[in-house]
């Protein structure tokens, strides 16, 4: 059986993997939940990190020239829930994790 520090590497290193493909970088990206499955076949790991949160489009903005406009970002804590194989070391399976 793997150890935990395995577990928790082997998810971030999925994440980090296919955060292109995600849409965003990932802000601040850590280690949430760890807990091994009842039965002992899988680790479950809940890794967190912020995105940018998308604002509606304020009407008076294109009225305001760039130079002089706050730059505001505003991000979003978002959770997944990962199942690494605790025999093999690889992940299994990701999912968004509701909070």
């Amino acid at each position: 059986m793997i150890d935990v520090k395995t577990a928790v590497n082997a998810a971030y290193q999925y994440i980090k993997s296919i955060q292109d493909m995600m849409g965003s970088s990932l802000e601040d990206l850590r280690l949430e939940e760890v807990e091994l499955s009842e039965d002992k076949d899988f680790w479950l790991i809940v890794l967190g990190f912020n995105i940018p949160k998308k604002l509606p489009k304020n009407r008076f903005e294109d009225l305001i020239p760039i130079s002089i406009a706050p730059t505001i970002v505003l991000y979003e804590r978002e959770y997944k829930l990962f199942k690494v194989n605790s025999q093999t070391g690889e992940v299994e399976a990701m999912k968004i994790r509701q909070v």
